[in-house]
């Protein structure tokens, strides 16, 4: 082997090491918050063989509908357990990139007051999305610079161009259906955004559609498929927020 090939064997071999490290460090995250949600289930009051079937993530309105009613008999006697049961799945979804908050945020306004529903399905979106924005940082951009380091570099030098507007940016995605929220999480650190602007957007963006959500889920017992938590006035309505979150940039950019 020669001098220049074991230079190159040793120039990569760290970022090997690094990667492999990141992975199983991504993968211990996730079992040790899989197990914290077994936890989770395992303390909730005990409940009927038949309720029991419906404590679970739901994946569309009638899971909603029916841990609803469940929840909805303890939340009285056990509050704090039922919403801590919520904030805590909320953030495990958002954190992984797992779909199914948006019937939580539809099931907290079923649940809790529409104020107390609305911070918390906020924060709890802040929270797992900049969970989910670190894991993404520590893994998924490390990949994209070993694998394709070209387009990063592409990636960095656009976004740095921006980066005086990257709030108004990351409330217009918030609220448009756009892009995916958990896309948005998973790529934003690729792409080089900071931190803090994509936290802050994420809390002011997603109230909008949340408002929805939480406004439907507060009728959640007669929602059907059909009859969902958005209609054609609420859509109308996020598209006046989305507008006006990029009205600084053209104002910004006139100037």
């Amino acid at each position: 082997m020669s001098a220049a090939q074991v230079q190159g064997a040793n120039a990569t071999m760290p970022q090997e090491i690094s990667t492999r490290y990141a992975t199983l460090t991504v993968l211990l995250i996730f079992i040790t918050s899989l197990a914290a949600m077994f936890v989770v289930y395992q303390t909730f009051p005990e409940v009927t063989e038949d309720e029991k079937k419906h404590i679970k993530v739901p994946w569309n309105i009638e899971d909603a509908k029916n841990l609803g009613i469940v929840l909805s008999r303890y939340k009285l006697d056990h509050y704090y357990h039922v919403m801590s049961g919520v904030f805590l799945t909320y953030i495990f979804l958002q954190s992984f990139a797992i779909p199914g908050s948006l019937f939580l945020s539809i099931l907290s306004g079923y649940l809790f007051p529409f104020y107390v529903a609305l911070i918390l399905v906020c924060t709890c979106s802040m929270l797992g999305a900049t969970l989910c924005f670190l894991l993404s940082q520590l893994l998924g951009r490390r990949l994209v610079i070993k694998y394709f380091p070209e387009k990063a570099s592409k990636w960095s030098v656009q976004v740095d161009k921006h980066k005086n507007n990257l709030f108004n940016y990351m409330v217009f995605l918030r609220v448009t259906p756009i892009l995916p929220n958990w896309f948005i999480n998973l790529a934003a650190p690729v792409l080089g955004v900071p931190l803090v602007p994509f936290a802050l957007g994420t809390f002011i963006g997603v109230a909008p559609p949340s408002f929805f959500a939480i406004q439907g889920g507060q009728t959640l017992h007669t929602m059907t498929v059909q009859n969902g938590a958005f209609n054609l006035n609420s859509f109308m309505w996020l598209a006046v927020f989305a507008v006006v979150s990029i009205i600084p940039i053209f104002l910004k950019n006139k100037v």
